[in-house]
């Protein structure tokens, strides 16, 4: 950064920079401006070397906080680049490369001393930041201006230049630089409300291009363009092969090849590019994230951003927009499905699903609407699946899209249609053929069972009996190893249960007199009821809805009859029980008139042809089994300390050191 600066060894002696944090005010129309912009810099590409190029800034940027009071340089260099940003569009259309890379440079510059500022001074002082020595008369009347005229510079640079080869940097530098200035929530522990740049972002000159910038950032994700090849050599159409200019830029396609593909500040160790080759898609995301989850204003304020994520609509749908609906656009559902489908191996895109199926009904409505369904849901359980490689925010976001997922009828009958082969990540069993619902089943189950000897999570297991409980009217065709594993994972809780009623009988070590009870916490009794309760409902559910369906399940059932006799008494499970007991006598009666000895197949026989025989008004009639998700009252609570923990650590190109983060522990998710 900075002329001739090749390497982060040679910031802190580099001139140029040495002149623009020094104590001399320089005139917007110096040369050296143009001397300082046209720089080479290789800069990093991995995490570690990303940290190298914070600290080596940070020394400069904390001279020019000392100095800028007296020479305004900062603001002169942030007029710089407002100079330039008007012209870029053309420049675009002209293909005139040289004239973007130096916009580029001067944002990428401003970039890494805001963050800087940001970190060591409140926002009322980064203000003053732009104020100090105006020089240009006219040209602004406060500070608020001039940092407002560069966030609305950042928004139309987004929305209105084009997105090619030549742009990229500059886009992710925009898009970056809009991260950083809303930065300050990762030092407060308590979410920030207002502030000068929310209220530039959400009722200033902003506002109106609310919509543009949520539809632009989707589809930046959508796209899902790669960086451009570092072999692109630009600038040599205009080059005379000798002059000043071919001299410039001879150097450039590495550097600025690697400017903008700087490795994720929390990334695990030795995460490199090529890991990541989607910094704009992923950077993009991100901020969107960030705007959408933006608390609202005072007085009720809606924000503007979240609005236009919950109403926008699909390019082929031709009827007509409410008036009423605020910020509404239209993006090609299609393409956005598609990009859903590809990216789940991300929280950020786990969690851009998640908010597009919660929030917004037309997207809801297409998703559920496609026949594909299994593009979708595939990647969510593969996330559920590896749960123990997964941060615990991304399984509770994989698992809560399921819950809504299943909260529909058309969804839990269709994905028993849909036959996979092959499952191969499916480790503890050869799934040669199996449909989605059952496979669905067999991922929840597993995430149960995890979830009790691992993290002993209330509310996850509760969420995944819910999703189970949603579908169990619509159980269709069970594969043999599912419903197995449904009763073994009653076999599991039935055995917890007795442990802790054991528990509360046993006499303590080194008495010899008569026991005394050990006192079993209430809790942890009441939670082993609770969700015993429910899978006995989730049981009875399949049974009364669908029992001639479900061969494999009965078989299943009769075969651990006697995992269910301790509960018939229990005042608990005693009217859920009477189901499962009639059904349960119905079929041993059956196989007993049928012989002894009976081979596997014919025991299936006789309970495809008892379902049939079975009266439906001999079973207990009990209240659909149906759950909804619902968002805590304050969801930004969870949601803005979660999404700036992907900042934090799936941001390219940032990096920031733990200390002084408030918003949330280190360890968090």
């Amino acid at each position: 950064m900075g002329a001739n600066t090749s390497q982060v060894s040679d910031l802190s002696e580099n001139q140029s920079l040495r002149t623009l944090i020094g104590t001399e005010s320089i005139s917007d129309n110096d040369p050296f401006w143009n001397q300082l912009i046209s720089f080479t810099f290789i800069s990093p590409t991995s995490s570690g070397n990303s940290k190298l190029l914070e600290e080596a800034v940070i020394p400069l940027a904390k001279i020019l906080i000392e100095n800028n009071p007296r020479t305004g340089n900062f603001g002169a260099l942030v007029r710089i680049f407002l100079g330039r940003t008007k012209e870029l569009k053309i420049s675009t259309e002209c293909q005139d490369q040289l004239f973007i890379w130096q916009a580029h440079n001067t944002l990428f510059m401003i970039r890494c001393l805001l963050k800087v500022f940001i970190r060591e001074m409140t926002e009322e002082d980064l203000h003053l930041q732009f104020s100090y020595q105006e020089r240009v008369p006219g040209s602004y009347t406060g500070r608020e201006l001039l940092l407002e005229e560069l966030m609305c510079n950042l928004v139309h640079l987004v929305v209105e230049v084009p997105l090619l080869d030549i742009t990229y940097s500059i886009l992710f530098e925009a898009v970056t630089t809009m991260l950083v200035l809303l930065s300050y929530q990762l030092f407060h522990k308590e979410i920030l409300r207002d502030g000068l740049i929310y209220q530039y972002l959400m009722k200033g000159r902003c506002l109106s291009l609310t919509s543009l910038l949520v539809k632009t950032l989707l589809y930046n994700f959508i796209r899902q363009e790669k960086c451009p090849p570092p072999a692109t050599h630009i600038f040599e159409q205009q080059s005379d092969r000798g002059g000043l200019l071919y001299g410039l830029a001879s150097g450039v396609a590495s550097g600025l090849w690697s400017v903008f593909a700087l490795g994720g500040a929390g990334s695990k160790p030795g995460l490199e590019q090529e890991q990541n080759p989607l910094p704009l898609s992923n950077q993009s995301l991100l901020l969107l994230l960030v705007l959408a989850n933006l608390t609202d204003g005072p007085n009720n304020c809606p924000n503007p951003y979240r609005q236009a994520v919950t109403c926008f609509k699909n390019t082929q749908d031709m009827s007509s927009v409410p008036t009423e609906q605020h910020h509404m656009f239209q993006i090609n559902f299609n393409s956005l499905y598609t990009a859903l489908c590809e990216q789940q191996r991300s929280d950020q895109a786990t969690l851009i699903l998640y908010t597009l199926l919660h929030q917004n009904t037309n997207m809801r409505t297409y998703m559920l609407s496609r026949t594909d369904m299994e593009n979708l849901v595939m990647p969510i359980l593969k996330i559920l699946y590896h749960v123990e490689d997964r941060n615990s925010h991304h399984v509770y976001m994989a698992l809560i899209i399921l819950l809504i997922l299943t909260e529909e009828d058309t969804f839990n009958r269709s994905i028993h249609e849909v036959v996979l082969k092959n499952i191969t990540w499916y480790s503890e069993r050869s799934l040669t053929e199996i449909s989605l619902g059952s496979l669905l089943i067999l991922v929840v189950i597993r995430t149960i069972q995890f979830n009790m000897t691992r993290t002993r999570d209330k509310y996850l297991h509760t969420n995944c009996l819910a999703a189970l409980a949603n579908m169990s009217a619509q159980f269709r065709c069970l594969h043999q190893y599912a419903a197995q594993r449904i009763i073994s994972l009653f076999a599991l809780l039935s055995k917890k249960h007795n442990k802790i009623l054991e528990q509360a009988t046993q006499s303590p070590r080194g008495l010899v007199s008569s026991p005394v009870p050990i006192p079993v916490p209430a809790q942890d009794l009441n939670v082993i009821e609770e969700v015993i309760r429910m899978m006995l409902e989730i049981i009875n559910s399949c049974l009364s809805n669908s029992l001639h369906h479900n061969p494999n399940l009965v078989y299943a059932l009769l075969y651990k009859r006697e995992l269910f006799e301790q509960f018939r008494t229990h005042p608990s499970f005693q009217d859920i029980m009477q189901n499962l007991d009639t059904v349960i006598g119905f079929f041993s009666q059956r196989l007993e008139a049928a012989g002894t000895d009976l081979s596997v197949e014919r025991v299936q026989e006789v309970i495809m042809k008892g379902a049939q025989a079975l009266p439906k008004d001999r079973l207990k009639k009990f209240p659909e089994l149906k759950f909804r998700y619902v968002e805590e009252d304050q969801p930004e609570d969870f949601f803005i300390p979660y999404v700036w923990s992907l900042v934090f650590n799936s941001g390219v190109g940032l990096n920031w050191s733990p200390t002084g983060i408030e918003l949330f522990s280190m360890d968090s998710g």
